[in-house]
């Protein structure tokens, strides 16, 4: 099977973390030549693997040398430089780079002073406190690598990888094998499906009458290093030397069983088998069956299942043992949230940001296209020195607004910024100046180590400009690579819906954030909102709307709470109702 782009682009981040560590800095020539390529190659339409080396170099970003490393990988199923580079560093000092304070300077003098090349070793060298004695570190660089570790949720025992990377890689999978004329269905299960923020490994589950064939395609793929087991309907490979993926082939008839039993979560698993119990049936990942007579109750469709059972279909997101089953048998189970119900974005850059890729005409037409009805167009502030716009640049891009709006009759747009709440809760700009704008989401980028009451001080405190309408990703926090800050939940949720102010459900697989605990928190107080926005930098991150979406349904939030749900004329008396308050 030929690479697909998807395979290509993760052999060349590969090879940027590995050529880090053989460059000893995050940034080199030959690194951000790397990552140039592969901005370009995301925007790419077509397969990059029938491109030739002539037609790959004639890409704008991607240099000659990149260009016969991808035409070696697309050729070989491998890069011949990463191939000699594991055999230096082992694949586990990846997953060090990416821990907080550990750059590829330091993951390399723990491999060359401690023999440390990953995380266990990491953990039993820091218990013996013998980081502190590294160049350049010291006690508290070595206390901080520790805190960050604990606060990451990081375990030597069991391997777990952010959401963000491990979507990227099932999705990868799953569209790789749904090319094959054998495959009939096929999906990704587990905790994955589930929505959690770390994942152990992925599972998927595939319907076809060549279980065979499908397996051994699966083994086969381009980024797969290698295989941990192989039978005539599973098997067990690593992908990208960082994950284990395993896949099942099932019996068409079966699959609803076993995509329910396999994506879980144990304790909600157990208190379906329990309501089978009650009416004389079993329930396992082949069929939900009468046990006296063997008789099939249900096993095709998960709906089918737990139509069965007397209950409506829970969401994936939802099942974690948390009561949904009791909500559910009791219809009190909030209706889920879907795409659809999301009429605006009230978060998204443009390249008027230093950090946005597409242009305010493209971002406004992919908006279009995805069937919203309003936007705020919320480019940083000045405060972020690298990538925020000066008063001068805000009223000119108030103007370049302007005409946007000729041009997009059928789209509301509203002029906003995301704003940055400093330590003491302030914002940008003075008070008088933040009327230009029609809608802002204040935001947390810097300070994300303060106190957990200084931190509910510092968002109350923004909640209180009458200029700030959403609190965006509240935390801050980046999955797998940094917690953010902690903040009473409770408090900020009371002071929220005092303000009238809404908190954001960020999209990113790298946020999702308010997480699913404190929504599910949230949802307990009265008059707290929410806003489901994509934070985009790019036309392609719109897509993004779904995870947020998901996010909401894993935290019980309905609809009726989310701001850019409403109907355009709601939702600007809404926003408008802070502002005259």
């Amino acid at each position: 099977m030929k690479a697909s782009n998807e395979a290509v682009i993760a052999a060349l981040r590969q090879l940027v973390a590995y050529t880090q560590l053989e460059d000893g800095q995050s940034q080199s020539f030959r690194t951000r030549a790397y990552d140039k390529a592969i901005d370009a190659l995301l925007s790419v339409n077509g397969d990059i693997a029938d491109m030739s080396l002539a037609e790959l170099k004639a890409i704008d970003g991607v240099g000659d040398s990149t260009a016969r490393k991808i035409v070696e990988f697309t050729s070989n199923g491998s890069i011949g430089k990463v191939d000699r580079l594991k055999e230096r560093f082992p694949p586990g000092m990846l997953e060090l780079m990416k821990i907080p304070g550990l750059g590829p300077k330091t993951v390399l003098a723990l491999q060359d002073h401690l023999d440390v090349v990953d995380i266990a070793g990491l953990k039993a060298a820091l218990e013996e406190e013998k980081l502190r004695n590294l160049p350049g570190l010291g006690k508290k660089s070595e206390e901080k690598i520790a805190e960050a570790i604990e606060l990451l949720g990081i375990h030597s025992d069991e391997r777990r990888t952010p959401i963000y990377d491990a979507m990227s890689i099932a999705n990868r999978i799953v569209r790789d094998l749904a090319q094959l004329d054998s495959v009939e269905t096929i999906e990704y299960a587990g905790s994955l499906r589930r929505l959690s923020e770390t994942i152990g490994d992925i599972d998927i589950l595939a319907t076809s009458e060549d279980a065979a064939s499908v397996i051994e395609a699966f083994v086969g793929l381009p980024g797969v290093t290698a295989t941990l087991g192989k039978g005539t309907t599973k098997a067990s490979v690593v992908v990208d030397d960082s994950m284990q993926v395993d896949l099942r082939v099932v019996d068409v008839s079966e699959f609803g069983a076993a995509l329910l039993y396999f994506t879980g979560s144990k304790s909600h698993n157990i208190e379906l088998r329990q309501r089978a119990m009650d009416r004389g049936w079993t329930l396992n990942e082949y069929a939900l069956t009468e046990v006296e007579s063997e008789k099939v109750v249900a096993a095709s469709t998960e709906s089918d299942i737990y139509a069965a059972l007397e209950l409506p279909w829970i969401p994936p997101e939802m099942r974690e043992g948390t009561g949904e089953v009791t909500a559910a048998a009791e219809g009190r189970l909030p209706d889920p949230m879907a795409v659809e119900d999301i009429r605006g974005d009230l978060h998204f850059h443009t390249d008027w940001s230093g950090d946005g890729r597409s242009t305010m005409d493209e971002m406004l037409q992919a908006a279009l296209d995805r069937g919203l009805e309003y936007v705020a167009i919320t480019d940083h502030a000045e405060d972020l020195a690298m990538n925020g716009l000066s008063r001068e640049r805000v009223m000119e891009e108030q103007a370049a607004i302007e005409v946007a709006r000729e041009r997009f009759p059928d789209l509301t747009i509203l002029h906003g910024a995301e704003l940055n709440i400093g330590p003491e809760g302030s914002v940008d700009y003075d008070d008088e100046f933040l009327k230009v704008f029609d809608f802002t989401v204040a935001s947390i980028h810097s300070h994300f180590d303060l106190p957990q009451d200084q931190q509910t001080a510092r968002l109350i405190a923004a909640m209180d400009n009458p200029a700030v309408n959403v609190i965006g990703h509240p935390s801050g926090r980046r999955i797998g690579m940094r917690p953010g800050a902690r903040f009473d939940v409770a408090a900020v949720g009371h002071h929220a819906a005092e303000t009238g102010t809404a908190l954001e459900i960020n999209c990113h697989l790298q946020r999702l954030d308010l997480s699913a605990a404190a929504l599910r928190e949230l949802v307990t107080i009265d008059g707290v909102l929410f806003a489901i926005s994509t934070d985009a930098h790019h036309t392609s991150e719109l897509e993004n709307l779904r995870w947020g979406v998901a996010q909401a349904r894993k935290g019980w939030v309905e609809s009726s709470r989310v701001v850019n749900s409403l109907p355009i004329g709601e939702f600007m008396a809404w926003k408008a109702r802070k502002r005259t308050d």
